[in-house]
């Protein structure tokens, strides 16, 4: 089914929607003098259950309204768009459920059990087709798509205003790429503002469906090996955002795991952040000089990372 891209006015209304229930996320300088850009950190994951996810589940769950959540809501995530559901679930009063692919983190999984959501585990093909089919047939609740949803695309833009008012001059914004919700719903509150910035979305190398749908010019099977990166990456482009993908995003950039879990351990040892593979994504590519130079923001897009894989991180390892 065709999704649209939220205009400038819906992304502005999602962010009155948001006010009091998420937080304003800081843009900070990293401090690393010898990068080859001078790059911003946008901090979502310092949001209350330490993902940008919040955004977009708080955004969709408000718009929907109360008869069409009176069965409860359920989505399929790897763990983040999970806990934003669960989040907004648990202060309406909802039944939540959380359907996850079966390497999911235990990070994850524990904060689905602190917000009192329940969990089901199902292999990764399984899952991946719930995001395709928009649901699951004959099941009770309202589902909420991680990506392909206009209202949360439009709850995920708000990062976009954010970065432009407090960085107007940003020349790149680099932004993890999963499905594409996130890094399609911040171009598109920067295209709408006005603004020439790029926006560029990140992959790793063990799984960058972007980056072989843009070669290919169109979506294309992509090569899938689970890691500790685990918020992003498929084994391809969902075809409703690929019109999207390709008109709004400037490019993707891909890294190879050694690069994203040296960032991980940058972020921690050098601006005190702990990040998830995924949020660490963009750091990566900016740190390789592929992004170019100029003022670039990365976004930090979750901190759900399990104790163990960081530990083994900042000891030196690649999980």
């Amino acid at each position: 089914m065709p999704v649209e891209a939220p205009t400038l006015a819906e992304v502005r209304a999602a962010r009155e929607r948001l006010a009091g229930l998420v937080l304003r996320t800081p843009l900070v300088r990293l401090p690393v003098d010898d990068a080859p850009a001078e790059i911003y950190l946008k901090l979502e994951c310092l949001q209350p259950i330490g993902s940008f996810k919040l955004r977009g589940a708080t955004n969709a769950m408000a718009l929907a309204g109360p008869e069409a959540l009176r069965d409860g809501v359920y989505t399929a995530s790897a763990g983040n768009m999970a806990q934003g559901v669960a989040w907004s679930a648990r202060r309406l009063g909802l039944a939540a459920t959380a359907i996850v692919p079966d390497h999911a983190p235990q990070a994850k999984l524990s904060a689905l059990a602190r917000l009192g959501a329940q969990v089901e585990k199902v292999p990764f093909d399984a899952w991946w087709q719930v995001l395709v089919d928009h649901g699951q047939a004959g099941r009770k609740g309202f589902f909420i798509h991680p990506v392909s949803d206009g209202a949360v695309m439009a709850g995920n833009g708000t990062i976009g205003l954010e970065i432009l008012e407090d960085l107007p001059d940003v020349h790149t914004v680099l932004v993890p790429y999963g499905g594409g919700g996130l890094s399609c719903g911040i171009a598109s509150a920067i295209r709408g503002s006005g603004s020439r910035a790029r926006v560029i979305a990140c992959e790793v190398d063990t799984a960058a469906p972007l980056s072989a749908a843009l070669a290919a010019g169109r979506p294309v099977p992509a090569p899938y090996t689970a890691s500790f990166v685990d918020g992003i990456g498929s084994k391809g482009v969902l075809p409703e955002m690929w019109p999207l993908a390709s008109r709004l995003l400037d490019g993707a950039i891909s890294s190879p795991l050694d690069d994203v879990a040296a960032a991980v351990r940058l972020l921690a040892e050098r601006a005190h952040v702990v990040s998830e593979g995924a949020g660490a994504a963009g750091v990566a590519a900016a740190l390789s000089g592929k992004a170019g130079r100029g003022k670039t923001v990365c976004v930090v897009s979750g901190g759900n990372i399990d104790a163990r894989v960081l530990a083994r991180i900042l000891s030196g390892e690649v999980p």
